[in-house]
Order: C-alpha cells, then sequence, then structure tokens
C-alpha cells in the first residue's frame, strides 16, 4: 500500500497479549498501573508506526482509566486502533481487555488514549496517511476523537487562564476547605 494514500482502519489494528507474570503485580497482587501504562504505550506505538509507515512518537496520553483489577496469570490483550488522523498526529484509542486462565472470563479493565506523531528520517514531523472509516464504529470513533481533541484544547486555555489569574492572597482563604496546611509563618 502506497505511504500517501488513506489507509483502512483495519490495516493497522493491533492487538498484543501478554501473560501477566509475578513480577508485575503491586503488593496487593494486582498489576501495577506502570506495567499497563507501558504496554497500552506500545500497542498505540505498533498502530501508529504501522498505519504512518513511519516511525511514530508519543506526545500525549488522556483519559486512561484503569475499570478493574488485573490478576496475576491473566491474559492481558491491548486493543489498539487508529481513531484520528490529522496532519501528523494520529489518536490512538487502547482497550484493555483480561482473560481469566481459571475461569476463562473476558473483562474490559480499561482504556486510553495516545496522541502519537509520525516523524521522517530526520525526526520531523511528516504527514501521516488518512484513514478509511470501514464501519459505523469507525465513524464513531473518529467524531468521539474530534470532540475530545477540541475539549482538550479548550480545556488547556481555559485552565491555563484560571492559572494565570491565581492571586494567593485572596486564593488562600480557598485552602481552608482543603486537606492542606501552610507549614510556614504566614
Amino acid at each position: 500500500m502506497a505511504d500517501n494514500q488513506n489507509k483502512p482502519i483495519s490495516y493497522s489494528r493491533t492487538v498484543i497479549t501478554e501473560l501477566m507474570l509475578p513480577t508485575h503485580p503491586n503488593i496487593d497482587g494486582k498489576m501495577l498501573g506502570d506495567v499497563l501504562l507501558n504496554l497500552m504505550n506500545k500497542a498505540a506505538f505498533t498502530c501508529a508506526t504501522r498505519h504512518a509507515n513511519n516511525f511514530c512518537v508519543t506526545v500525549s496520553v488522556d483519559d486512561v482509566e484503569f475499570t478493574q483489577p488485573i490478576e496475576v496469570g491473566d491474559f492481558v490483550s491491548f486493543k489498539a486502533s487508529v481513531n484520528y488522523v490529522g496532519n501528523s498526529s494520529m489518536i490512538i484509542g487502547v482497550r484493555i481487555e483480561a482473560e481469566s486462565l481459571k475461569t476463562g472470563v473476558i473483562k474490559h479493565t480499561g482504556s486510553g488514549y495516545f496522541t502519537m506523531v509520525a516523524k521522517d528520517e530526520y525526526g520531523r514531523p511528516t504527514q501521516a496517511p488518512g484513514v478509511v472509516l470501514e464501519n459505523e464504529d469507525d465513524i464513531r470513533r473518529f467524531l468521539a476523537a474530534m470532540i475530545r481533541k477540541e475539549a482538550k484544547l479548550l480545556s488547556k486555555v481555559q485552565m491555563s487562564d484560571k492559572i494565570k489569574k491565581i492571586n494567593v492572597f485572596e486564593d488562600i482563604k480557598k485552602l481552608k476547605k482543603e486537606r492542606c496546611e501552610i507549614g510556614f509563618e504566614w
């Protein structure tokens, strides 16, 4: 497939499956979030790189949520798909599913969105191919990613404005309702 042509979502869809070993858990015997994030990023990188036919880098990670614990011995699948393509950036959705070896039950345990940027051989951003939306779910995910991208940009601007307007002398009274204390003479 030529690099500059639009590519079907199915072309780069990626599934990475790992057995969760006893070296991965926290003290409660559940998988550590950093292990899961690393594997999510690996799946997103593979998916984006396949789509772009170029090396890709992670520029942001959004809305990561772990909804259920993952046990030692579970097979865990990280399902990555291109949800949106801009110029050089792509939003990759990653879904985590854990399969219990004991029961065979498969459960959705988390998800997140990775913004990846395609790079050329000199390390500069390069155009990624567009996508061919193959079904209603692809269209829904693309539209949702557009909304998520717009909301993220708006949120950044609003947050930046609010942070710039902090007046420590006036806003300090807001701390009375929080679980903190001033540890120096004020």
